[in-house]
């Protein structure tokens, strides 16, 4: 349990570090939201008594719009050094990880918007935002209970399949994802693209075999690989080496957030 209860500290603690780090120095998808006329227009002329060209063009709005972001990636920041001292903390701040667990989920569902209401855009953050939900649980109750494993895979699970979903077609295929494919491998397009079909029809088949008491420690085993590559990806797709700072500075938040990809299926291999 040590392993694990480990794993998963270093893994919530990695979503709240790289998702603060997004929030403060790039961005996040609040204006999916907060533009939307639709959703806001009511809300702003109820309570702003604003027009909504008004408000859509209002360097004010704007800018309380970024406060509002910053407030969020330093609360996630906040909530990242509780993670790593949580064995210190008073029980009052332990709660402040379930907000953080709160304000991952209502990001998933601001990137489900931003792309169009697909569900496996949601459900691929599946578990990135049940993290600290894991890690406050293990920390109150000690113990990783045969049902506390199930639901760690069943989200490990989900994020794979819903991972899959992209790859193999059924949602688009990211630009995001042929570009790293090519790059690392200097493959054709046509090449990239059927490796990927090929390795979403894995992430299917992994997230099953799981399950299963006789196969799961080699699928977990593909699923520490694959998850490892495809964060690292990130990192080395157009790996500037004459400006390491500045690469890391636009990619390294990206990889910090994908680090429960391969951490949790490590953890669940080493638990069997």
């Amino acid at each position: 349990m040590n392993n694990l209860k480990l794993l998963l500290q270093i893994s919530t603690a990695a979503v709240f570090f790289g998702r603060g780090y997004q929030h403060l120095y790039w961005d996040a998808p609040f204006r999916a939201l907060l533009w939307d006329e639709q959703i806001m227009s009511g809300i702003v002329q109820s309570f702003f008594s604003m027009s909504w060209e008004a408000y859509i063009n209002s360097l004010s709005v704007d800018d309380g719009i970024n406060r509002v972001i910053d407030g969020f990636g330093w609360f996630y920041m906040f909530c990242g050094c509780i993670t790593l001292a949580m064995n210190w903390m008073p029980r009052f701040i332990r709660r402040f990880l379930l907000f953080g667990g709160v304000g991952l989920i209502f990001l998933a569902l601001l990137l489900w918007k931003e792309k169009f209401y697909s569900v496996g855009q949601f459900f691929e953050y599946a578990l990135q935002f049940s993290l600290p939900f894991f890690f406050y649980y293990l920390i109150q109750e000690k113990k990783a209970t045969p049902t506390f494993i199930f639901w760690l895979k069943a989200v490990t699970a989900i994020t794979f399949i819903c991972h899959g979903l992209y790859a193999v077609g059924y949602y688009p295929q990211p630009g995001t994802f042929m570009e790293m494919t090519v790059e690392i491998t200097g493959w054709s397009d046509q090449t990239a693209s059927g490796f990927l079909k090929i390795m979403g029809i894995l992430d299917f088949l992994v997230a099953v075999l799981i399950f299963l008491p006789k196969v799961a420690r080699l699928a977990l085993l593909y699923m520490i690989i694959w998850g490892f590559l495809t964060a690292l990806a990130r990192i080395w797709t157009n790996f500037d080496f004459e400006n390491i700072g500045a690469h890391l500075h636009q990619t390294g938040f990206a990889f910090l957030y994908r680090v429960s990809h391969f951490l949790i299926p490590l953890g669940l291999w080493w638990k069997k």
